[in-house]
C-alpha cells in the first residue's frame, strides 16, 4: 500500500543484464493496488450482511457471489507490499528505513480513526465503540499485540505488515543487498514452513505463516525487476505461491463463515492469487512498462486512505440509509463519498503531515547519528584544571620518567 516508484539507476550490486527501472513511476503496480482495493471495498459493501441488516446474497443474489471473493485483495496487497518495501529500502540505513514507513503509514491512519470513531460514536448501529482508551489505543497502530479491539476490523492487516517491516529492518541493518535479500527470504520461507507445527508462539507470530508466502513473493519479483529473473528467483516465488494455496480454505472459512464457505467453490480463489501472481511477475520482467497513464498515479495514492476509512464508516453507513435510499444508488453513493473523502485525507493530511513528520524524523535520525559519534564532553568542575583526554595523559607520563 505504500508509494510504488520504480528504480532509478541501480545500485553497485547490480549484474549484467539487469533490468532497468526506469525512475518513472509503475503505473501498472498502481494499477493492481487500485483493484484490489476495490474487490476488498466490493466484499465489505456487497458481501457482508452487517449493513444491510439481512442477508447479503437476497439483496444482491449475483453480485455478492462474486464479491465473496474480495477479501483476496488483502492477500494481493500483501505481494505488493513486499515488492515495494524491498524497493524503497535499497540504498537506505535503518533510521532512514523507519522514517520512512513512519511517515507514511500513520498520518492517514491516525485521521481514519478518528473519522471511523467519530462515526461509529454518533451512529453505534452497526458497531460502536467500547472504550475511549481503544480509540487512543489504535492511534498507535499496535492495538493488535495489545488485545485491543480494532476501531475498523479492516486494520488487522497493518499490525500484519508491521511485522513484516520489523522482520525486514533485520535486513536494513545488515545491508539491502541481493544476496541478503535472498538469505531473508530463505529463511523466512523455512520459518514459516516450520511454525504451524512447532510449539513456539513466538516463532508463528513472527513468521506470519498464512501471509509470509505473499510478501516473499513480492520481495522475489522485486529483485526481478531490478536484476533480473533467474532460476532461484522463479524458484523462491514459485515456491510461495504453492505454500499460499494450502491457506485458501482457511481463509475462506474465516472470512465467509464455515457454512456458507462450505457452499462457496474454492477454484475461484485460486485462480485469482494465481493471476495476481502472474500479474506481478509481468511488472518484474516489465511487460507492462508501456502502460503510463498519469491517472493511475493519481488513483493509487488515494487506496492506502480508501482502505483505512471505507468499511465500518461505510457499513454505518449503509446500515442507516438503507431504508431510504434503494441499494445500487446506496451502495455507489457510499463508494463516491468515501473515494471523495479519500482524496481529502491524501490531499489535506496525509501529504502534508507526512512530509513534516518526514523531515522530523529523519533530523532525529541525524541527531541520533551524530551525537552517537562524538565523545560526551565532560563537564568542567570550577577551581579544577582541565586534564587531557587519557591518552594523551598516559604519554606525559612516561616523558616525565
Amino acid at each position: 500500500m505504500s508509494a510504488s516508484r520504480a528504480i532509478g539507476s541501480p545500485g553497485p550490486g547490480t549484474v549484467r543484464g539487469a533490468v532497468p527501472g526506469g525512475g518513472t513511476r509503475l503505473a501498472a503496480l498502481d494499477g493492481v493496488r487500485i483493484l484490489a482495493a476495490l474487490a476488498v471495498l466490493c466484499y465489505h459493501y456487497l458481501a457482508l450482511d452487517s449493513g444491510w441488516g439481512e442477508p447479503a446474497t437476497s439483496v444482491f443474489p449475483v453480485a455478492s457471489a462474486w464479491a465473496a471473493y474480495g477479501w483476496l485483495g488483502v492477500e494481493i496487497f500483501f505481494v505488493v507490499s513486499g515488492f515495494v518495501i524491498c524497493m524503497s529500502a535499497w540504498g537506505r540505513g535503518v533510521g532512514e528505513f523507519a522514517a520512512s514507513r513512519i511517515s507514511r503509514l500513520f498520518p492517514a491512519y491516525w485521521a481514519a480513526v478518528l473519522f471511523t470513531a467519530g462515526t461509529l460514536f454518533a451512529w453505534p448501529e452497526v458497531r460502536g465503540v467500547k472504550a475511549f482508551s481503544d480509540v487512543v489505543v489504535n492511534l498507535s497502530m499496535l492495538q493488535g499485540g495489545m488485545k485491543v479491539p480494532h476501531i475498523d476490523d479492516a486494520y488487522w492487516t497493518l499490525f500484519v505488515e508491521l511485522k513484516f517491516y520489523a522482520l525486514f529492518a533485520l535486513v536494513v541493518v545488515r545491508g539491502v543487498t541481493y544476496r541478503n535479500c535472498v538469505v531473508f527470504c530463505t529463511v523466512w520461507t523455512v520459518a514459516g514452513v516450520v511454525a504451524p507445527t512447532a510449539d513456539s508462539g513466538v516463532l508463528s507470530f513472527f513468521a506470519i505463516p498464512t501471509f509470509s508466502p505473499y510478501f516473499i513473493a513480492g520481495i522475489a519479483f522485486h529483485l526481478m525487476r531490478r536484476f533480473g529473473p533467474n532460476a532461484v528467483l522463479w524458484g523462491i516465488a514459485g515456491l510461495q505461491f504453492v505454500l499460499a494455496q494450502s491457506y485458501v480454505q482457511g481463509r475462506m472459512i474465516s472470512n465467509l463463515g464455515r457454512g456458507v464457505a462450505a457452499h462457496t467453490p474454492v477454484w475461484p480463489a485460486h485462480v485469482v492469487i494465481a493471476c495476481g501472481f502472474l500479474v506481478m511477475a509481468g511488472i518484474a520482467l516489465g511487460a507492462f512498462d508501456r502502460v503510463r497513464w498519469r491517472w493511475l498515479g493519481h488513483a493509487g495514492a488515494l487506496t492506502y486512505p480508501l482502505y483505512l476509512i471505507h468499511m465500518m464508516a461505510g457499513l454505518t453507513f449503509i446500515h442507516h440509509f438503507r431504508h431510504e435510499v434503494r441499494p445500487v444508488p446506496l451502495v455507489l453513493g457510499v463508494t463516491a463519498f468515501m473515494v471523495v473523502l479519500a482524496w481529502l485525507v491524501h490531499r489535506l493530511v496525509e501529504r502534508p503531515l507526512g512530509r513534516r513528520l518526514r523531515t522530523v524524523l529523519r533530523r532525529a535520525v541525524q541527531d541520533i547519528r551524530r551525537m552517537s559519534a562524538q565523545p560526551a564532553a565532560v563537564p568542567a568542575i570550577p577551581g579544577v584544571p582541565a586534564q587531557a583526554p587519557a591518552p594523551e595523559a598516559e604519554r606525559v607520563r612516561t616523558i616525565r620518567r
